[in-house]
């Protein structure tokens, strides 16, 4: 039996009954934005974590492959600097592959609680092994474990044989608190645009981008929502 895909469903139902911004949210000056973006960025992603946002750190990264084919993933966010934007992973996972082809990436923040989102493009660089080893030193076993299984995006044949590698993982982990896994890689995005996005239940939002080229400073403007 087939179903009527025009005939209204549950699912239906429900995306069309999601409301969004009901509560109050904040407001968003522009006229006393900072001269760069790192300490806005910084101020917005405190106030989202004070002000109840589930796992603020959690962002977005878009990629591209040989074809130019976009990719999208999540994961955290480790730093924010003057050197730009922190993450790691895996040099041989497909986000690693794909960075080591073509370094151009984005990243987006979306912290609905204040309804706000922060949109960022630069290149992405790879940090040396000590800083990279560093990263993995400074988190939990439980992360070390993850690194020490690897093979990220390779075909897994069973869950059977993740639980066992895990489990060995987990065991040296906790042997060996500074076991090596070499193709973990901290990355740094150096962002050369980065959007702030504040949202208006009127729908007049605020949109306020900063821009730079490697020989510019930064300069912001405001766009049009």
């Amino acid at each position: 039996m087939t179903s009527d895909l025009s005939a209204p469903s549950d699912f239906h139902t429900t995306l069309h009954s999601l409301r969004v911004w009901d509560g109050p949210l904040p407001s968003f000056d522009t006229a006393t934005a900072p001269a760069e973006p790192l300490e806005l960025f910084r101020e917005w992603f405190t106030h989202a974590a004070k002000a109840g946002q589930p796992e603020p750190h959690t962002m977005s990264l878009a990629t591209v492959d040989a074809d130019g084919r976009p990719d999208v993933r999540t994961l955290m966010l480790h730093d924010a600097d003057e050197r730009g934007l922190h993450f790691a992973s895996h040099s041989t996972s497909t986000k690693g592959r794909q960075l080591a082809g073509q370094p151009a990436a984005a990243l987006g923040f979306y912290w609905p609680a204040v309804a706000r989102q922060i949109r960022i493009r630069g290149r992405v660089t790879a940090c040396d092994a000590t800083e990279s080893r560093a990263d993995l030193a400074a988190r939990t076993r439980g992360a070390l474990a993850a690194a020490l299984t690897g093979r990220q995006s390779e075909v897994l044949t069973s869950r059977e044989e993740l639980a066992a590698t895990a489990a060995q993982s987990w065991e040296r982990a906790g042997a060996e608190p500074d076991a090596p896994a070499p193709t973990w890689t901290r990355y740094v995005l150096s962002p050369t645009e980065i959007e702030f996005f504040q949202g208006d239940a009127a729908r007049l939002h605020t949109r306020l981008q900063y821009t730079r080229t490697p020989n510019t400073p930064w300069t912001r403007h405001l766009l049009w929502p």
